[in-house]
């Protein structure tokens, strides 16, 4: 019987990932996780096929959860979820060990073939991502800027250029307005920026936003 443990902080979301496995797989089991800790829990005490995890949660991200699965159990396929332009975080993200990586406004029949793939022991890229991968193999060109952020970094650099405030960013990052300050003063030191509006227009000019 197959086992997959769905990671997401919304139960609106969990649901209809639910509902979407049900429908390729209608005995499977779906387990259910709000953040990273209780997805570890989970791992930790049972045995899963499959884990889909959100790549943005308060507390540890999904890149932060994966990198703990791959730790524990190194064979378990994680596909990661994003609302994100896949292109840079996707490539982080099958840096760090992701079998497969699945935008949140695809069609759910996209999400049933990402897990088929992974579950035959491949990998699901799509063919964005897979070009962007394909830049890196053997590529002496420069890399942009954004490429030298953490992964945190860069995921408060997509809210920023999403618009968000620093109070919006605190609260789905379960950080404080202070920590969301400090990180902007890195990407920006980083990025050789001065202001919140350069941001915004460098993360729409690079795809980081849409």
């Amino acid at each position: 019987m197959l086992r997959i443990l769905v990671v997401d902080d919304h139960a609106l979301i969990r649901r209809g990932l639910r509902q979407v496995i049900g429908e390729g797989w209608k005995d499977a089991v779906v387990g259910e996780a709000r953040n990273a800790s209780e997805a570890l829990e989970q791992i930790y005490t049972k045995n899963w096929d499959v884990v889909v995890a959100d790549i943005t949660m308060p507390g540890r991200s999904g890149l932060d959860l994966l990198r703990e699965i791959k730790a524990a159990n190194p064979k378990l396929p994680v596909i990661i979820l994003s609302v994100h332009a896949e292109e840079e975080l996707g490539v982080r993200a099958i840096r760090s060990g992701a079998a497969g990586y699945v935008s949140k406004e695809c069609a759910p029949d996209q999400l049933v073939e990402a897990i088929r793939k992974v579950l035959s022991g491949g990998r699901y890229i799509g063919p964005k991502l897979a070009e962007k991968i394909a830049q890196y193999i053997g590529s002496d060109i420069e890399k942009p800027l954004h490429e030298t952020l953490s992964d945190r970094e860069y995921e408060v650099l997509s809210m920023i250029g999403e618009g968000k405030t620093p109070t919006e960013i605190a609260k789905a990052l379960s950080l404080s307005v202070k920590t969301v300050s400090t990180y902007r003063s890195r990407i920006m030191a980083k990025m050789k920026l001065k202001a919140t509006p350069e941001l915004i227009r460098y993360a729409i000019q690079h795809g980081i936003v849409r």
